[in-house]
């Protein structure tokens, strides 16, 4: 190109190729009975705009992902990561939202053009799988419908792409690998993991013993809550012992690693100090993806249960009842979320030792 192509005056609707884009709406029902049933208008517009959101979300998760694979990643970068996703959190706002103006069709309207989208289906969105596959949703995880594969209704080339990225490493895997490298757990007389382990112990005796001397609680008030103190004993256990930890991660009820886990802790716990922050940031925008990415699928759900009910869905998909079990089945950084679990108050943390806090400042040497 040259320099006098490359500053040369553009119009606006050259520039956004609108001639291709506004000319991109043809409704099937127009088309097969020459009449317009009016709201198909808004429901191939509202799913347009909803494939433009994903290919930008595709285009940010690939830079995240990009910054990820490299071997190291310093401050500048988990800065970058932490804006991207920003964005691609404020985009799954708007997509719950854009189910509002769906929402003004209503049943009737829908019905009046539904029967002319046989066998068309937002299950054969390749955007939306690709969004999926890179954040690190697996098959293991997949909730499939008509026994089919959720691959078998694309075609080859889609397939190929789909298996290339399958067989690369998700954001998921990524975030672990970098968790793991995360150092200061051990500095002489301070082990992250033992004096961690030993603040729990006196925080469940301490809760214990108030629950004990309550004059508010019957003993079957007491008896119970003591039990679900137990409960919240063996989870941490469980979690914090790195055998029992690799037999959850064996049997699939967890996908983090011990070391992944460990780290992602230390950072709640010590978000605080200054280094810390940045990753915190980084954890908490991927957990809030998750978050959106649910509560765009439960949201979605309900949209089916109001529009068809319990009917089967354009595409052969069981509608509703599918959509619902994959709000929670579908989860995949419910590790992070987890974490919550594993919290105990400020005060009850050991101090970090003074060169490890030093190390997690900013300083000149």
């Amino acid at each position: 190109m040259s320099p006098s192509d490359k500053y040369k005056t553009i119009h606006y609707q050259s520039y956004l190729n609108l001639d291709k884009l506004l000319d991109s709406q043809h409704p099937r029902s127009l088309q097969v009975e020459g009449k317009l049933a009016h709201d198909e208008m808004l429901f191939i517009i509202v799913h347009q705009v909803y494939e433009l959101w994903f290919k930008q979300i595709i285009h940010e998760l690939t830079s995240v992902h990009q910054i990820l694979a490299s071997q190291k990643i310093d401050e500048r970068d988990i800065g970058i990561m932490v804006h991207r996703l920003s964005r691609v959190n404020k985009i799954m706002k708007l997509a719950v939202d854009q189910i509002d103006v769906l929402e003004t069709m209503t049943p009737l309207d829908f019905l009046d053009f539904r029967d002319y989208l046989f066998p068309a289906s937002g299950f054969q969105s390749f955007q939306f799988r690709i969004f999926e596959i890179i954040l690190g949703l697996n098959d293991k995880k997949r909730l499939t419908y008509n026994n089919e594969h959720y691959k078998s209704v694309f075609n080859e080339a889609q397939k190929q792409e789909i298996k290339s990225l399958e067989d690369s490493k998700s954001i998921h895997f990524l975030i672990q690998k970098w968790l793991e490298r995360m150092p200061f757990f051990k500095h002489k007389n301070f082990e992250f993991l033992s004096s961690y382990k030993e603040a729990v112990k006196q925080m469940i005796e301490k809760e214990s013993a108030l629950i004990n001397q309550s004059h508010h609680l019957n003993n079957s008030e007491k008896e119970m809550r003591l039990k679900m103190l137990e409960g919240n004993q063996d989870y941490f256990d469980q979690v914090l012992d790195e055998q029992k930890h690799n037999q959850l991660l064996k049997d699939g009820s967890i996908t983090f690693s011990f070391k992944a886990t460990v780290a992602a802790l230390f950072i709640r716990l010590y978000r605080d100090q200054p280094i810390l922050q940045g990753p915190y940031q980084l954890l908490t925008s991927l957990k809030d993806l998750d978050e959106r990415l649910t509560n765009w699928r439960s949201r979605h759900a309900q949209m089916v249960l109001r529009m068809i009910g319990k009917k089967i869905g354009t595409g052969g998909s069981p509608g509703f009842d599918y959509l619902a079990k994959t709000v929670e089945k579908h989860q995949v950084f419910s590790d992070l979320l987890n974490i919550s679990t594993l919290l105990i108050p400020r005060d009850q943390l050991q101090p970090l030792p003074a060169e490890i806090e030093k190390e997690l400042g900013f300083y000149f040497h």
